[in-house]
Order: structure tokens, then sequence, then C-alpha cells
């Protein structure tokens, strides 16, 4: 069963719009099958360009590329192409040249300067994340939901992600050897080889670090105590990560210089079954920090940049998020039975129109504080209640 992907009509507006749409994201995600499914009805060639032949031939002779995936087609799917050298150069020839391609990226590669210096008002880029919640209800049919169906299925989509081959196994023990395969291989190959990693072990015990500490204020001069790693290869390997879609950050949110922190980012996981996966952990509740790590990742998915707010004085709030131009902060809690003083103080600072509070346990419900509208949600609303970004 193919499940509709949330970008779907967005993608159809761009390609619209523009000769080159780039779909960049995690691998595994489903970009191939959505393009593929995108382009049923179509006659449009497909090239994987991790295979050697078809890498080379772009490469060396962009021309004769050209001649045998475009020339007699309407479009060509290039899938992985951030690791081709001449990519903008050969890229920009291709649009330049009126052709029409999708193109797939599982790290950023693809859009730092080398490669999108070329391609500035040729391409329009998308991302694609593994499955949101309402992906995952789609994929695993869960039908009409009560609001126990509904936590269950919160439960599973935080505990094992939202990978589709994941999701769509039903077998228990081998969704846990899947995502710690996923894992290593976005380590090795994602990570490691694109972003020239020689010390995989280091990386590794970087990335149970961050996972234990997804959600908190991350220092650098801390994790390279922590981890005998030089302050420099904790940057750079964290940077490979976050590239490579296998973390995400959240930058402060700040207007006051002095009394709020400006500097420090928190780092999550993409995806929560990835984290599970690197601690050997898969727990049959979410605690808070596993539930502050899965409402930053569908807030992602949604198309929101989250960042954090926190006052010199300790005041906090988990995301704080742009809607429509304006500050809107979202607390994530397991449970919540009333706005707690670091919302109060949000609002008070920033005078918000609507705030939100996303419950594991609970029921929606709305307050007033100061003239805001205070929402209390669960996931399953989460999207429904913020709106379009």
């Amino acid at each position: 069963m193919y499940v509709q992907r949330s970008i779907a009509a967005e993608f159809d507006k761009r390609t619209g719009a523009y000769g080159m749409v780039a779909v960049v994201g995690p691998r595994q995600a489903g970009k191939t099958t959505f393009l593929k499914h995108a382009a049923a009805g179509r006659d449009a060639s497909y090239v994987l360009l991790d295979d050697p032949d078809a890498r080379e031939l772009f490469e060396t002779d962009v021309k004769k590329f050209e001649k045998q995936y475009f020339e007699t087609r309407e479009l060509a799917i290039l899938d992985e192409v951030q690791n081709c050298r001449n990519a903008g150069r050969n890229l920009k020839y291709l649009a330049d040249s009126g052709r029409k391609a999708w193109l797939t990226s599982s790290s950023e590669v693809l859009l730092g300067k080398k490669v999108l210096s070329y391609l500035v008002g040729r391409v329009s880029i998308l991302r694609l994340y593994p499955f949101s919640l309402g992906e995952f209800l789609q994929a695993t049919r869960a039908g009409e939901l009560t609001e126990m169906s509904a936590r269950r299925g919160v439960w599973e989509h935080a505990t094992y992600g939202g990978y589709p081959k994941v999701v769509t196994t039903n077998d228990i023990e081998l969704k846990k050897t899947m995502l710690f395969d996923l894992y290593q291989t976005m380590l090795l190959k994602d990570v490691a080889w694109t972003f020239s990693v020689e010390d995989t072990s280091s990386l590794e015990r970087l990335a149970k670090y961050v996972a234990v500490n997804a959600g908190g204020i991350f220092s650098y001069e801390h994790a390279s105590r922590d981890l005998s790693l030089s302050f420099q290869t904790v940057k750079k390997y964290l940077d490979a990560m976050e590239k490579s879609y296998l973390v995400g950050r959240a930058p402060p949110f700040y207007t006051n210089k002095k009394k709020e922190i400006t500097k420090q980012a928190k780092f999550y996981f993409i995806d929560g079954g990835l984290r599970n996966a690197i601690l050997h952990a898969f727990p049959t509740e979410p605690d808070g920090n596993a539930f502050e790590n899965y409402i930053y990742t569908e807030l992602a998915k949604a198309g929101y940049a989250p960042q954090y707010w926190r006052t010199k004085g300790g005041a906090e709030v988990d995301f704080v998020i742009q809607h429509e131009g304006k500050p809107v902060p979202v607390e994530a809690k397991l449970r919540a039975d009333s706005v707690e003083r670091s919302m109060h103080s949000f609002i008070s600072a920033y005078g918000p129109s609507k705030a939100l509070v996303v419950t594991y346990h609970g029921k929606g419900r709305t307050e007033i504080i100061d003239g805001c509208r205070v929402s209390f949600t669960t996931p399953a609303k989460l999207t429904e209640t913020l709106g379009k970004p």
C-alpha cells in the first residue's frame, strides 16, 4: 500500500514552477518511492547514481549522460546525486539545456556551496523525513482513532520511529534489528564516508552521547572533556551527523542577550527509533526526554524550525516556532494539569496570541492567559491545532 506523503501537494506546486526539484532527507525515508509514485504515467528515466557506471558517465561526460537518460524522456529521476563530482556544474548544464530532473540526496552535501551555488534559481528543495504520525497511522491502517488507540499509536511511533520499512514490519525483534542496521549504515556511509571521518569508534561514542543527552543544552566543552575528543573533532562529527539527517538542531530563541541564552543549541534525533537503537532501549512507555524528542521531530516534519527558549534565571520553554511571523511557545509534557510558570514567563515577555501544551496523557482544552490562547492538545491533533507554517 502506498502512503500519501504530506509534501505531495507542495511538490506538485514546485514541479510546475521549476525544472529541477530536489527531495532531500534521511536514507530510507521514502524519497525514491515518493518520486517514482509521482512520476507514474509519465515518460521518466530513473538513474541510481550509487551505480559506478552511471556515476562515472555523469561525472566525465554529461552530454552523453544527457543523451542516454534525457533525450527521449520527459524527465529523469537522479537518485543519490550528492556524492558525484562536478554535481553542481553538470546539473546546471542540464537545467540550462531545458532538461527536467527530480533529484534525491541523503545528505546536506547537495545543499553546500560547491553544488548549490551553481543552481541558484534553478532548483527548488523539499525535505522528506520518515513518516509523520499522520502518515504512520495511514501506513498501519489505524482507522478511526479512540483515545486509547491514538495513544498506543503515538507510543509505537515514538518508540520504533517512522522509517517506512520499519513501520510496515510487524515483528518487533525484526524492527529493532532493522533500526540498528540502518543506524550503522547511516553512521558509516552517510556520516563517516561522506564527511571523511576515519575514527568511527569516536563517532559512535559521540552518537551515543548525543542520544543520552538529547534535549539538553549541548556543551561542546563538556562533550570534548567527557569523550576525550578535541573541541574541533566534536564540532566536525556533530556537524556531519546533522548534515546526514541523523540529528537535528534546536537553536535558542532570544531577543534579550542579557537575560536569555543566546548561543548553545539543543540536539534531537530525527527518528526516535534510531535513538532507541543506539541506546539499546525500547521503553514500553515514553519517558519525558523521549516524548520531547518526539514532538521535536513532529514539528520538523510539519515544516517548522523549532527553537527553544531559556532565560539565565532558569525559565524554559521546550520549543518556540514561528507561525504567521509570530513566536508560538510549545511545551511537550507526558502529563500537564496546568500551565507552568515558565510558559507564563514567556507569555508575559512576548505576548503571543497562542501557545501549545502537547501531552501524552491528557485531553484537549484551552486556557486564556493574558490574552494568549493556551491549547492543551495531543500529538495526533498537533498539526491541526497549529495549522501550516
